[in-house]
């Protein structure tokens, strides 16, 4: 459906070599996550070849204590992102609505600390886009309900937004679109 993601490997063979392929092809800084995860668990920034290996162990170790699942994924890492969601809703005969953006973009250990609505900065058409992506996504896997779709900005070109997750449910963070909405 077109949603913009970051370069990456997401594939069967979790073996050292496979990741350091991957990584060689993508390029330094990698950022290694498990596919299971979520909270920054497992997460580990490798910045070169000869660190990938204990970074893939590590991480391995962490997501199969956290998540009983030690499945990895790989993909290029931003430095510096901008964190932005977008509440949508869903209904039944295909109608979805998106209640604009929020940044999290700061952050404490890979856990929100300020959301702030609408995200600050985020150009007209960027902010656009990502609302149409979000839309788009939302309707390609048929969903119903309320989610919110995350994206992160590239800060080196904040024109470019990747696709990062969808939390399919009602966030606690929904209070500030709330507000904006003066609901």
């Amino acid at each position: 459906v077109g949603v913009p993601v970051l370069p990456g490997y997401r594939g069967a063979d979790q073996s050292d070599a496979a990741f350091a392929r991957a990584a060689d092809e993508i390029g330094f800084p990698v950022l290694i996550k498990p596919v299971a995860g979520g909270g920054g668990k497992g997460m580990r920034v490798v910045d070169s070849a000869g660190a990938l290996q204990t970074a893939l162990a590590s991480s391995r170790r962490e997501a199969r204590a956290s998540f009983g699942d030690d499945r990895l994924l790989l993909e290029t890492y931003l430095p510096r992102p901008r964190h932005v969601e977008l509440q949508v809703f869903a209904d039944a005969h295909g109608n979805v609505a998106s209640l604009f953006d929020r940044d999290c973009s700061i952050q404490r250990r890979h856990q929100k600390i300020v959301e702030e609505a609408p995200a600050p900065g985020l150009a007209k058409k960027v902010r656009e886009a990502m609302a149409e992506t979000a839309v788009a996504l939302t309707r390609a896997i048929d969903y119903r309900g309320a989610g919110t779709v995350e994206f992160l900005v590239d800060a080196s070109s904040p024109e470019q937004f990747f696709f990062m997750e969808m939390n399919t449910r009602l966030q606690v963070e929904h209070p500030v679109t709330e507000l904006i909405l003066d609901l």
